[in-house]
């Protein structure tokens, strides 16, 4: 089974459990930061797939980096996940969880470049586009700032992406500027 899959079922099971015992919003905090210190952690994800080193000594490791931050419901799910031999599908429950957290609670992700950083005018004119597009109530966005826009924005909600920077029109006039003139008229 690929750990893709895997890794639904799991995240799945905890956000089932978590919401049924009410600490949802606690496993969720703790998701986030399991999610975030994985991504930056190489090393961390290459241990947790190395399958030389021994689930008790993962464990471990888990217990010493996470003991103390996280809840005892989402300390329990990695004991269990490494007594089942599922370290290798941990870097993926993450994000699964929060995926699926965010469709549980109709929350849409969205991500926009700009070339400058959003006023507060912007971002609630952001939230608002967002939410009609895709009819969600809450929107949590991402703001990314690159120069190379020169102005305007790249809007990525799921798979649609709105770009209506200047960097984008320029290149389409310069298509149209680079076809042969003479085939319009002929």
């Amino acid at each position: 089974m690929s750990e893709q899959r895997v890794a639904s079922r799991y995240a799945k099971s905890l956000l089932d459990l978590a919401e049924e015992q009410g600490n949802l919003a606690a496993v969720k905090a703790d998701m986030d930061l399991f999610s975030q210190t994985l991504d930056e952690s190489r090393d961390l994800r290459l241990l947790l797939r190395n399958p030389i080193v021994n689930h008790d000594k993962k464990l471990a490791i888990l217990k010493a980096v996470f003991g103390s931050k996280v809840s005892d419901l989402t300390m329990k799910f990695l004991s269990i996940i490494t007594q089942k031999n599922r370290e290798s599908a941990l870097e993926y429950i993450g994000p699964e969880f929060i995926h699926q957290y965010n469709v549980l609670k109709s929350v849409q992700v969205a991500e926009v470049t700009t070339a400058t950083p959003l006023t507060a005018e912007l971002r609630t004119r952001m939230n608002t586009l967002v939410q009609q597009q895709t009819g969600s109530q809450e929107v949590q966005l991402t703001e990314k700032v690159d120069p190379a826009l020169i102005g305007g924005f790249v809007l990525r909600v799921g798979d649609q992406l709105i770009d209506d920077s200047v960097r984008y029109r320029l290149q389409k006039l310069r298509t149209e500027f680079s076809k042969n003139p003479y085939q319009s008229q002929l």
